[in-house]
């Protein structure tokens, strides 16, 4: 279990047991689904509700500490910001896996070609793990 403590102060977050349960779990599993992280976090804290995870994981978004992977038919997951990258997806056993894909140049090409600003880019490319092949 590693110690979110500092981490948490340093995005201007209250480093309370619960915050700290949540982010090591978001550390431990890479990418968690709101579901999974509450099941994680209750084994520990029995009386918190989906409620307060919610409202403690938009509070680690908004202090930039988490990010949302809104994934293609599938609920969200989320994750410690690190480096900008890209996800895969199985779609047979919904692993999800960084991968280091330059968006910059795509987002370069389109904006000299469409003359269109894009502000943000995310991609999830979804397929077939060497694992299930």
């Amino acid at each position: 279990m590693k110690d979110f403590t500092n981490t948490l102060r340093e995005h201007n977050l209250k480093a309370t047991p619960q915050r700290l349960e949540i982010i090591n779990a978001i550390y431990e599993y890479g990418h968690i689904s709101i579901d999974k992280l509450y099941e994680e976090v209750k084994n520990k804290f029995s009386s918190i509700s989906l409620a307060t995870i919610y409202k403690n994981i938009n509070a680690m978004i908004e202090n930039l500490l988490l990010e949302e992977v809104k994934l293609p038919n599938e609920k969200s997951v989320y994750e410690i910001i690190k480096d900008k990258h890209s996800h895969l997806l199985c779609t047979k056993c919904n692993n999800i896996v960084d991968v280091d894909i330059a968006l910059n140049t795509i987002s370069k090409e389109i904006s000299e070609k469409l003359n269109f600003t894009v502000q943000q880019s995310d991609l999830v490319l979804s397929g077939i793990c060497k694992d299930c092949k």
